[in-house]
């Protein structure tokens, strides 16, 4: 609206004031000072009561002006003007923190507030495997059948992400304490340094504008919580909420793979990608021709005992699982090996079953097969010093238990009957390790967006 239409000098005459309120058809005028702050408002019917007490025409506005007259400023809410243009009030000014005109709204015109930044916010959780380890993997399952029992728990990797008006990249990450700046995506994608995943999924993207994005986990790196594949999913879900066709859920646990599998050529399985973005307590095939994901649903306090029943450690040796991975496809090679693999995915299938009917204390002691069965696949999975953790765990009251991911270091998980729990607890704290307390997650990767001023 013409806001100059509707305002007049407080030394004009009542018919110049009556001349621009038959121009704005509203019926008011706002008189102003010489600053152009506003004193009062004068109405058609004001002036005319005035012109049959005797005035005239050409008399001064300001023996009319009406100071106490209803106004908003700009911070006022859509909701009050409503409220207020729902009654008897025809329009409303709009007035600033110096007391000027910005804007007249009626009941006619009351146009939307442009639209405001925006940033764009996600995380996705980490994983505990329970079983089926070493079966995901595309060499095995190429002519084999794999299946692992994982969930998600509550740990995440976090993105937040910001376009930007240039081409220019920023990339902030907590976890390698390290910023990288660019000019362009193409100089992006060529620096050298420790961001390696992270321009192998913008790389994938291939965003057509610049950005900000800061990534932090609750995790350590090289963890065996999939901390990798949940980072992956994060950044891929800000960028996602930006897109008009989004990608399911399964296009985004696949590009997550091809940016750590096939783009930086890092070995490992399929499991933590669907974990992450699936999230939740999944069985999961894995075939030659396509991937099947078992949500399992659990008696709420099976759920809760399972829960409570978990002990998660981190040993604080950081571990590569790629070169593990590489071990474990070799030694795969051999006869032996293999069939250790295949008896893992067997003992998958019989732990999902265990989990379904509650029994939960031979679930804990299958968690002991499992670990034996890993540790033998490769030399690097384990070492003296995990498995005098391990032991001693077990000397304390665990039942079970087995590193978590590719192993070498990263987390334990171990099984604790109820009134064992403390002991257990204590010998870890004891070792100079970290016990990490976690509940159950049953989403996977979340995102979403928030306006800019809310962070402000």
């Amino acid at each position: 609206m013409n806001i100059k239409k509707f305002q007049i000098s407080i030394d004009s005459s009542l018919k110049e004031a009556l001349y621009k309120i038959d121009k704005n058809q509203e019926g008011i005028i706002y008189v102003c000072s010489s600053d152009n702050k506003v004193l009062g408002v004068a109405t058609d019917g004001d002036i005319r009561r005035k012109l049959l007490e005797g005035a005239k025409l050409s008399n001064n506005l300001h023996e009319i002006v009406n100071k106490k007259f209803v106004w908003k400023s700009e911070s006022s809410s859509r909701e009050e003007i409503l409220k207020i243009l729902d009654s008897k009030i025809k329009s409303i000014p709009i007035i600033d923190e110096h007391g000027r005109l910005v804007e007249i709204v009626s009941k006619n015109y009351l146009p939307l507030k442009n639209e405001e930044s925006i940033i764009v916010r996600s995380r996705s959780p980490v994983r505990i495997s329970f079983a089926g380890g070493g079966s995901d993997v595309t060499n095995y399952f190429d002519g084999n059948k794999g299946a692992t029992l994982n969930t998600t728990i509550s740990l995440y990797s976090h993105a937040l992400l910001k376009k930007r008006n240039d081409n220019a990249i920023s990339v902030r990450s907590l976890d390698l304490n390290s910023l990288a700046v660019a000019g362009s995506l193409k100089e992006f994608l060529l620096l050298k340094n420790s961001f390696g995943l992270i321009q192998a999924i913008i790389k994938i993207i291939n965003p057509d504008f610049g950005f900000d994005l800061e990534i932090y986990s609750d995790i350590p790196i090289k963890s065996g919580l999939g901390g990798s594949a949940a980072i992956s999913a994060a950044i891929l879900g800000c960028f996602n909420q930006l897109r008009t066709d989004e990608w399911n859920l399964h296009e985004l646990a696949e590009l997550s793979f091809q940016a750590e599998r096939l783009y930086l050529q890092i070995a490992g399985g399929w499991q933590d990608q669907y974990a992450t973005v699936f999230g939740g307590l999944n069985f999961i095939e894995f075939n030659k021709d396509k991937n099947i994901i078992h949500p399992l649903r659990l008696p709420k306090d099976v759920s809760l005992e399972l829960e409570e029943s978990l002990v998660l450690c981190d040993t604080k040796i950081s571990h590569e699982s790629g070169s593990i991975h590489v071990d474990q496809k070799e030694q795969t090679k051999k006869i032996e090996i293999l069939n250790r693999v295949k008896s893992n995915v067997e003992l998958a299938y019989i732990m999902r079953d265990m989990i379904l009917r509650g029994k939960l204390i031979e679930f804990g002691k299958s968690l002991d097969k499992t670990w034996k069965i890993k540790r033998s696949l490769s030399t690097q999975i384990s070492s003296s010093y995990l498995d005098q953790i391990y032991a001693g765990a077990i000397d304390n009251g665990a039942i079970g238990g087995k590193i978590l991911g590719a192993g070498g270091g990263g987390f334990f998980l171990f099984f604790v009957p109820p009134f064992n729990r403390l002991k257990v607890i204590n010998y870890l704290i004891n070792l100079g390790l970290n016990v990490k307390p976690f509940i159950f997650e049953k989403n996977g990767l979340k995102s979403w967006k928030t306006r800019q001023h809310y962070t402000s």
